[in-house]
């Protein structure tokens, strides 16, 4: 644990700095800290977030936009939210407005409808970002970027390299992001983005993890496709450090002693780096003062919440009567849905298992980059299929089927044309959502429990689900076949089909961002089946200080989310053994 009275990452930060890392490290409350301890210094900073689920607007009290907007409590910082949907129609008319005075309304019409696909949205909002690195934050010292969860920001960080080497010698044709022609002036920007975030004085990325073996590994992996990407000035960031202060509490021993065991066999690749430790805090990190306490231990123990007794009387069911409650359908979609970090792989997988061993066969799948779903198994068990919507696979098989169905009688020159567009980099949100309707569909004679990628990412994934839904409702209006339809959205909206599980932590972040996602899903007229609380502290019983002075706040939490927010509430309590392997998933079905 850092015992300083201050906690500073980096002394001459530059003027770019990327925080990432697994879901729920923490990488928000750090960049956040950490932008608000630069303004505090005299500088003008920019904090961007690139995730579609940022919850700064919570954390700082401003509401978000896509301009910068200052926090009246930090003089000199401001925020920027990059929206996705408003950096779409931004692009689009952007785009529209490059085709010259002498482009029939026809064709402009081509293009916009060119540009709704669901591609465009994420490549839409790379452009936002791109904007920023290539001079459009040029009136701030630094911009510090609170990224998406590891899998959708190495995807972000990967397009400059992507698009720049598309265009290069491409005046041809034209892909989901308008005519080639008319992204000549994008190109610009790409190649200077590219520039700056491979430039090592210009440019570091912060991987931000806790003492977990899961989040380290992650690291791990990322600080090498990081790399190969050619952003080496990297730096790791340790959040959540926890040291016990009574010897005979068990559970605060096994807290200490697994982040002790994780860091110790932290990946080589990690191992070089220079490095940052920010202990565990016992409050949430929502407001300034809180954020300004995060770095600060003077303030944090300000901060600390008074130690009080274990009081169980709000806790929920157990996981176990989930499963039962599930296996009675026979069959059906099972989605576990949250933010990134609370838990969604080993819940899902628990459900899996759970399902096994009451006699069903289980399809096992999902659509996060990350794919964690392997070494959280770890092993095999009868009756349980485990795959994964590979997005470098998937593109490869709509490419190959879109060539042999659509090539042809095409001509060589034809042919070459029509590959060459579906290698944009747009290709792979399609070929990923084209995947998820299968899985989707796979459901109609066995369960399938689908494990899916951090909200902002599965928000995306459902807008595509939306707009695919409306395309095929608008060509069968009116003909016989309408009657026979049946999308993907159509059967994520039969609670007899689908079952969605929103996971949260019994924090105010989890909480909020899972109070969202329901929002979000009933606007879309699916209505979640649970809650699970995960890693419950207050459910697994503690001595420690600390820790007992942060049962408060999860008391709290559960408190909201059992006064309205869910129909149905489980409970998950933390546990010494971490939940790996078809035992360890089984045990978690058991406590």
């Amino acid at each position: 644990m850092c015992r300083e009275p201050h906690v500073t990452l980096f002394d001459q930060p530059t003027r770019f700095v990327f925080f990432t890392g697994k879901g729920g490290v923490g990488k928000t409350s750090l960049s956040t800290a950490t932008a608000i301890q630069l303004a505090d210094r005299g500088l003008r900073v920019l904090l961007v977030s690139t995730d579609a689920a940022s919850n700064l607007d919570e954390m700082l009290g401003v509401p978000l936009r896509n301009t910068p907007t200052p926090v009246p409590a930090v003089p000199g910082l401001s925020v920027l939210n990059i929206d996705p949907d408003e950096a779409a129609e931004a692009y689009r008319r952007r785009v529209i407005a490059q085709m010259g005075d002498d482009t029939t309304d026809e064709a402009r019409t081509t293009v916009r409808e060119q540009l709704s696909g669901a591609c465009t949205t994420e490549i839409a909002a790379f452009d936002e970002f791109s904007s920023l690195l290539a001079g459009d934050a040029a009136d701030f010292d630094h911009v510090v970027f609170d990224t998406a969860p590891t899998g959708h920001t190495l995807r972000l960080l990967s397009l400059p390299k992507a698009w720049s080497g598309f265009l290069k010698d491409n005046d041809r044709g034209a892909s989901c992001l308008g005519p080639h022609s008319g992204l000549k002036m994008q190109e610009a920007r790409f190649n200077a983005a590219l520039a700056a975030l491979t430039d090592p004085a210009q440019t570091m990325v912060v991987l931000v993890t806790r003492p977990e073996k899961g989040a380290l590994q992650e690291a791990g992996r990322t600080s090498v496709e990081l790399n190969a990407l050619g952003l080496q000035r990297q730096m790791l960031a340790i959040n959540g450090v926890f040291r016990a202060s009574i010897a005979d509490d068990p559970i605060a021993q096994a807290m200490e002693a697994w982040g002790h065991a994780a860091l110790a066999d932290m990946p080589a690749a990690l191992q070089a780096l220079p490095r940052a430790s920010v202990p565990l805090r016992a409050f949430d990190t929502v407001g300034v003062p809180a954020l300004r306490a995060l770095l600060d231990d003077a303030a944090a123990q300000a901060l600390q919440p008074t130690a009080v007794p274990a009081d169980t009387s709000l806790l929920a069911a157990p996981l176990q009567r989930l499963v039962d409650d599930l296996a009675t359908a026979g069959k059906g979609l099972i989605m576990v849905m949250g933010k990134g970090g609370v838990g969604k792989t080993t819940l899902a997988a628990a459900l899996a298992v759970g399902l096994v061993q009451r006699g069903h066969a289980v399809h096992l799948s999902t659509t996060d980059p990350a794919a964690h779903l392997a070494s959280t198994l770890d092993g095999q068990l009868p009756g349980l299929d485990v795959s994964r919507i590979d997005p470098k696979a998937e593109t490869h098989r709509y490419i190959d089927k879109i060539m042999a169905s659509r090539g042809a009688g095409l001509s060589d020159d034809e042919r070459a044309l029509m590959l060459e567009d579906l290698q944009s980099p747009c290709t792979e949100e399609v070929a990923v959502f084209h995947a998820f309707s299968r899985t989707v569909a796979s459901a109609r004679s066995a369960f399938v429990v689908l494990d899916t990628a951090p909200t902002g990412h599965s928000l995306l994934l459902m807008d595509a689900t939306g707009a695919y839904h409306r395309q095929m409702t608008r060509e069968f209006e009116g003909s016989g076949g309408a009657a026979h339809l049946i999308t993907p959205l159509m059967r994520l909206q039969d609670p007899q089909y689908t079952r969605i599980i929103l996971v949260t932590l019994p924090e105010t972040t989890p909480v909020s961002q899972a109070a969202a996602l329901q929002t979000d899903l009933r606007r879309a007229k699916i209505e979640p089946y649970a809650w699970v609380v995960n890693r419950s502290i207050l459910a697994a019983g503690t001595r420690d200080p600390l820790l007992t002075a942060r049962l408060a706040g999860e008391r709290k939490q559960m408190a909201r989310i059992a006064d309205g927010l869910a129909r149905e509430v489980f409970v998950v309590p933390w546990t010494a053994e971490p939940p790996v392997g078809v035992e360890g998933l089984q045990q978690l079905l058991r406590v």
